[in-house]
């Protein structure tokens, strides 16, 4: 029972969302991925690294989106905590009076703190659940849109390939400061936009997301659900 309301008080944290990126699912669509999208530059490689969850994650209009989501799971939260301190003072009731009480009239209590608890786990699980299919969901349609702003600004600065050091497989083991792209990445998304950055403290900032990011191919439509 107290773990059910924990799971329905860290939904609405996004707490289940980076649960769910221990086993991360390619987006809907995901080209496989390719060791190049255009003609390579004459000249000597040119690499640069991004941590692409991260760049979504602290986009403009991700915080807003997910600013948004917690105020619309918000009343479903509050009513599970409220079912959830009905059970616990229904169980203390029971547990002190349970002596006053008929065999009959125990077994009544019994089962309706029972029926409660089941239905707290039951409403819990499927608010999580919901939540964490839309905040997924919200998560690849701005990936892909970040991913169009990352290729072209791959494009237009003559690198030949970027890694993604946010994979858990990633080739990566080390790269100076000044090949890492997400800042820059995430910079040039919230000027195309438009969406400004949140009042700081107005909101709980948001978890990194967990479904994995478009990989380096060929542009990447918005995955349907």
């Amino acid at each position: 029972m107290k773990q059910s309301l924990a799971l329905a008080v860290l939904m609405a944290s996004g707490v289940a969302l980076a649960a769910a990126a221990q086993t991360p699912a390619e987006p809907a669509g995901a080209a496989p991925a390719t060791t190049t999208t255009a003609a390579a530059p004459a000249g000597p490689p040119k690499i640069a690294v991004i941590a692409f969850q991260v760049a979504v994650g602290q986009t403009n209009e991700f915080q807003r989106n997910f600013a948004d989501l917690q105020k619309k799971y918000d009343p479903k939260r509050q009513q599970l905590k409220a079912l959830n301190d009905d059970v616990d003072k229904l169980t203390k009731d029971l547990q002190t009076q349970g002596d006053k009480l008929s065999d009959a009239e125990r077994a009544t209590r019994a089962k309706q703190i029972d029926d409660k608890k089941k239905q707290l786990q039951r409403e819990g699980e499927d608010a999580s659940n919901d939540f964490q299919n839309e905040m997924q969901e919200m998560y690849q349609g701005l990936a892909s849109k970040v991913y169009d702003v990352l290729s072209n600004y791959a494009q237009q600065h003559g690198f030949t390939l970027v890694l993604d050091i946010a994979q858990q497989q990633t080739p990566v083991l080390y790269a100076v400061e000044s090949t890492n792209i997400t800042k820059p990445i995430i910079d040039a998304y919230n000027t195309k936009s438009g969406v400004p950055a949140p009042p700081p403290g107005a909101t709980p900032a948001a978890p990194t997301p967990g479904p994995t990011a478009p990989k380096a191919a060929p542009r990447i439509p918005p995955a349907g659900h």
